[in-house]
């Protein structure tokens, strides 16, 4: 069964180590959508394995191509991802895993909304977000500050998605989110009944 599982939450909030979990265990059935974005590469951060590193003037040209499923300007940097490998994906029978803030998950699901599976993840309250950030040294404080803004009103569209985890303990998160992505493999209207009706009745 073919579906996008979009996977929304603040920065810090554990999105990164829950999915890398996920697609050691279902690697096969899985497609990461790799985001286009103009922000310069962090240390360690690969061009075409972590994201696509493009100009600003390439971007908006993508966007005004069509070129994008959806694209959001965050913190001064755009981010966008790819219809055409999207659809690919899906036509392969891959779940597509999307990594995307709540901007772009309005953006994907005015597209897809049938194919679209959503979990929002989150810290148990914000100094908890406010410790983790501060423990991964990124930003300044005024980046910070604008981090935990944006946070507060991220929660605010919580009900929009299909799902909630809190990321208090990641061993309990991870069979959350585990659990998720199996039940919709499951679902009967992800499935071809009709042929697995002709070989359940295969003999008779």
């Amino acid at each position: 069964m073919s579906f996008i599982l979009v996977i929304s939450g603040p920065s810090g909030v554990g999105k990164s180590t829950l999915l890398s979990k996920l697609f050691t265990e279902f690697k096969d059935e899985l497609y990461f959508s790799i985001s286009s974005t103009t922000r310069k590469p962090r240390n360690g951060e690969k061009d075409g394995e972590h994201y696509h590193f493009i100009t600003q003037d390439e971007f908006q040209q993508d966007i005004k191509n069509g070129y994008f499923l959806e694209w959001a300007l965050v913190h001064q940097n755009y981010y966008g991802t790819s219809l055409k490998q999207t659809q690919e994906a899906l036509s392969q029978g891959k779940i597509v895993i999307f990594d995307i803030d709540v901007q772009g998950f309005h953006q994907i699901v005015e597209k897809l909304d049938e194919k679209i599976v959503s979990v929002f993840i989150i810290t148990k309250d914000k100094e908890e977000l406010k410790k983790r950030l501060i423990k991964r040294n990124a930003d300044t404080i005024e980046h910070l500050e604008q981090r935990l803004e944006n946070a507060r009103l991220e929660m605010k569209e919580l009900d929009k998605y299909d799902y909630l985890i809190i990321n208090e303990n990641l061993e309990q998160s991870y069979e959350a989110l585990k659990s998720i992505l199996i039940t919709q493999k499951i679902r009967t209207d992800g499935q071809n009944l009709e042929q697995i009706r002709t070989l359940w009745n295969k003999g008779e």
